[in-house]
């Protein structure tokens, strides 16, 4: 997959919590029931791509992280997407 900068990709992020956002998919109780896990789609968009095949992808607030281009947790976002998450993405 090809991923330019300036687009914005989607990552499923893999989370644990007492209490899950409301934004949670796929939840799962833990064994004994203390906690959840769970996935949160997280909207990022692309500054800096890398030979290596890692993206350089940055938050609303400016926060960046650097993740494998190749990885099927990560993928561009649709076009339909773009108008109904148009709040979450900037």
């Amino acid at each position: 997959m090809k991923i330019k900068v300036g687009e914005f990709v989607i990552f499923r992020k893999s989370k644990t919590s007492v209490r899950p956002s409301p934004r949670a998919k796929d939840l799962q109780p833990a064994k004994h029931g203390d906690t959840y896990s769970y996935i949160i789609d997280k909207f990022w968009k692309v500054v800096q791509v890398f030979d290596d095949n890692t993206i350089e992808v940055e938050t609303r607030r400016g926060k960046r992280s650097r993740l494998d281009a190749n990885s099927p947790l990560v993928r561009k976002v649709y076009p339909w997407e773009r108008f109904f998450f148009r709040d979450r993405l900037f």
